[in-house]
């Protein structure tokens, strides 16, 4: 099978959707700062992960507890197959065994950390228990959480050629099921949220660029930006290198960002839903024309 890769780059808003360790009764957001100080919110890829799992409607793979006490180790169980499970196929796996070195597959898909767009600037919210403290007529519990609403980015990349090959466990799916895991991933991710803190947070595109190439670089992860609400253009098209350029779909939320018009005119992007119609066109020919 020819080597292919799709990878696409995403912008959506949401808040304060990723927590990380708490400081005393302040929870905190996870954060990377870059070097001129300015902070940044990021939700782990891990925990999108987690959500696109939970959300592709597949059975979850199994998984067991092996060792004791501290050397516990939680890891899926070892007959559990991609013949069976979406996320070991989109994943991979490691499966260890006491006196071999257990069996491993790398990621077939690989996403960035959502990282926000805008900085962080110290805002938090003040929570009490005061309605239920209240009714005991007791003092309430007082708590903080750093809040932080913005757009967010990140990055989808996948082997569209080791999708649904398994060399580890000598598998390999018919083309249709291939095509078919790779179309549910992408519904998914278009209808992606999170649920945090009684909140749910839409993690919808409102602007995706991407395709399938002949490369696997995630083309689009160091030049899509947004500057007040304006996607720059020109940075996007300085990285579209002529064998990019007819490959490449983009779709908009008309109206969400000030150069729309521009974004429609110089990267002839249509909106979301076709964007990604058109993508799983471009999945399932790439299947069958192998």
């Amino acid at each position: 099978m020819k080597n292919k890769g799709l990878t696409m780059t995403i912008i959506f808003q949401a808040e304060s959707a990723n927590y990380g360790e708490s400081l005393g009764n302040v929870a905190s957001l996870k954060k990377i700062s870059r070097n001129n100080g300015d902070q940044y919110t990021y939700i782990s890829r891990q925990a999108l992960r987690y959500n696109l799992i939970e959300q592709l409607g597949e059975k979850e793979a199994p998984v067991v507890a092996e060792g004791s006490g501290d050397k516990k180790v939680i890891q899926f169980q070892a007959d559990a197959s991609i013949q069976d499970f979406l996320e070991l196929d989109f994943f991979g796996y490691l499966k260890t065994e006491k006196g071999t070195g257990g069996k491993k597959r790398s990621a077939k898909v690989r996403l960035s950390n959502a990282i926000s767009l805008e900085t962080y600037k110290g805002d938090t919210d003040f929570l009490t228990n005061k309605g239920l403290a209240d009714r005991l007529k007791e003092n309430m519990n007082i708590a903080q959480a750093e809040i932080h609403r913005s757009y967010y980015k990140y990055t989808v990349t996948m082997d569209l050629d080791q999708i649904g090959l398994d060399e580890v466990d000598g598998i390999e799916l018919p083309a249709a099921e291939k095509a078919r895991r790779v179309s549910a991933l992408l519904d998914t991710i278009s209808f992606l949220y999170r649920d945090i803190r009684g909140r749910r947070e839409d993690l919808k595109p409102l602007f995706v660029i991407g395709g399938v190439y002949d490369r696997k670089n995630p083309i689009f992860e160091n030049v899509v930006d947004l500057k007040e609400q304006v996607i720059p253009v020109a940075k996007i098209k300085g990285a579209l290198y002529d064998e990019f350029e007819h490959k490449t779909l983009c779709g908009v939320v008309e109206e969400e960002f000030k150069n729309d018009i521009e974004i429609k005119n110089e990267l002839h992007a249509t909106n979301v839903p076709e964007f990604f119609k058109e993508l799983k066109k471009s999945v399932v020919e790439y299947y069958e024309g192998d």
